[in-house]
């Protein structure tokens, strides 16, 4: 069984008991270590014999997961020069990322 999901503008395929690296989850919305997510945003549900597609979410489908850890990605570096010009702009940035862990895939309804 698996489903394919959407969280922070990306899709990503899920199993139980998988482990997915998704964008931050913040503290903002209360996802701290150990708390429980519901993401509701279900794309697709596939069960090995009927494969459920939503427009554009499946009603009634969720996914249950739990926040293993908060992190932040290594730090890239962005550096802008114009030659001949003295323009020299120079950034960093480290993106957010939060690990769950899928406990299990709540189908929708099967009348779609």
């Amino acid at each position: 069984m698996f489903a394919i999901i959407e969280t922070g503008g990306k899709q990503y395929k899920v199993s139980p008991e998988d482990r997915v690296k998704v964008g931050k989850l913040g503290p903002k919305e209360g996802f701290e270590v150990g708390h429980q997510v519901v993401i509701d945003k279900v794309l697709a549900i596939s069960d090995n014999s009927k494969v459920t597609v939503g427009a554009p979410y499946v009603s009634g489908a969720t996914v249950k997961g739990q926040v293993l850890s908060n992190g932040r990605t290594r730090k890239i570096e962005i550096f802008k020069m114009k030659p001949r010009k003295a323009h020299r702009k120079y950034r960093t940035h480290r993106q957010g990322f939060t690990i769950l862990k899928i406990d299990e895939i709540v189908g929708g309804s099967n009348g779609s």
